[in-house]
């Protein structure tokens, strides 16, 4: 059999026994078992997705993705995972600084809170949400941990606060190239929930955690943690005075639930959990938002385009997308994210002209999204190699500002 010949998992057994990783190592690395890796490499498991398939190039340290896909063409690494963001250093470091004794005036539990909440504003309500955020986390992180480690009277509500601020550092961490930071921050945030004894805040903390396991392929242990934490949750959900929060994030675990569903390809769990949470984000009403999910009932709409795209059923992801008004997604990172899931819909069906404009449609939006957004850039990528008729200009100005180096 010829090098151009050989399949997926057979590169990826060859490349990781060129780097000297053992089978167990490289799985570890990946947050998975040895025994997926080895269904990968033996060709027991259809091959791995973008996501996965980028950071196995990452562990092994290669800077063609090409020497995994075989297609012929180098495909640098960056073109999908994008570079680091400029403050991630510093948000690392405040995340990894281990501190043994407690600061001698921790600052005052009410300032943290208020901090926090105008920290999820900004998330919420701007473009260049990643840089913002870069700015604020690295003090924010580290004032919370001196305020849990202090002790006294308000600990409680300190771990409630320092497992927001990690709910929050989530989000930034997020398409990094510093996976560990992801399953730290949403670890701790599960941590401290535990901690706070909180079963809003474990809840909370379990929704970030599914992600995490979604992503990595762990799916029956994301449906099972989701619908722990819901379950927890439900005996609370009736009864006098439960805020609403308590009843969105409930929802926005049984839409993770969904998720999970869908990117393994079951359509009918996927739909019969996206129904029951969309049946919670119709009582909660139109106006509400929960805001670290951003659970709602425009983000349910959104979340049936990810379905048919998770399920390959673009046709329904397209119906989807033009049966509600997107502007009425308030957070402008999730809006942005929705304009990438419809681009991938028509990419699916080889409309490239569409995908195009709802791509730069999601970078005029939050280009901050779109540039660090995997999927984003693998159409991208495909456009500069096979442009629409007349719009390689067009292609290559958006490509320069969404970051990838433009085709000559």
């Amino acid at each position: 059999m010829s090098t151009d010949e050989l399949s997926i998992g057979t590169r990826i057994r060859r490349a990781r026994e060129s780097a000297r990783i053992s089978r167990a190592d490289l799985a570890r690395l990946l947050g998975r078992s040895a025994e997926w890796l080895g269904a990968v490499e033996t060709e027991r498991l259809e091959p791995p997705r973008l996501s996965i398939l980028l950071r196995i190039a990452r562990a092994l340290e290669l800077n063609d993705l090409a020497e995994l896909t075989g297609d012929g063409h180098a495909v640098p690494v960056a073109v999908f995972a994008g570079e680091q963001h400029s403050a991630l250093s510093d948000v690392q470091a405040a995340l990894t600084e281990y501190r043994l004794t407690p600061p001698t005036s921790p600052a005052n539990i009410r300032h943290l809170e208020e901090r926090l909440r105008q920290a999820w504003v900004v998330r919420h309500s701007s473009s260049d949400h990643r840089t913002r955020l870069g700015a604020l986390l690295p003090g924010l992180i580290k004032d919370a941990q001196g305020a849990a480690r202090a002790g006294g009277d308000s600990h409680r509500q300190a771990r409630r606060v320092l497992a927001g601020v990690y709910q929050l550092a989530d989000f930034y961490v997020a398409y990094q190239p510093a996976t560990e930071l992801v399953w730290m921050v949403a670890d701790r945030a599960l941590s401290e929930g535990y901690a706070a004894d909180d079963p809003y805040v474990i809840a909370c903390g379990a929704w970030a955690m599914t992600q995490a396991l979604r992503d990595s392929g762990r799916w029956e242990e994301a449906i099972a943690l989701a619908r722990d934490a819901a379950e927890q949750l439900a005996p609370y959900l009736d009864r006098n005075g439960t805020p609403d929060d308590w009843r969105g994030i409930h929802g926005a675990l049984y839409a993770e639930v969904a998720y999970v569903h869908a990117r393994r390809g079951r359509h009918g769990d996927a739909w019969a959990n996206w129904e029951k949470a969309d049946r919670t984000a119709q009582s909660l009403g139109p106006r509400y938002r929960h805001v670290q999910t951003s659970f709602s009932v425009p983000v349910m709409a959104a979340h049936a385009t990810t379905l048919g795209v998770e399920l390959r059923r673009a046709g329904e992801a397209v119906q989807a997308a033009r049966s509600f008004d997107a502007d009425l997604i308030a957070s402008v990172p999730r809006r942005s994210r929705h304009f990438i899931e419809v681009a991938r819909a028509h990419h699916q069906r080889d409309e490239s002209v569409a995908a195009l404009a709802l791509l730069d449609k999601s970078a005029r939006t939050a280009i901050e999204t779109i540039r660090y957004n995997g999927y984003a850039r693998q159409i991208l990528h495909s456009l500069m190699e096979k442009p629409p008729s007349g719009m390689r200009a067009d292609v290559n100005d958006l490509c320069e500002r969404v970051g990838l180096i433009a085709a000559a």
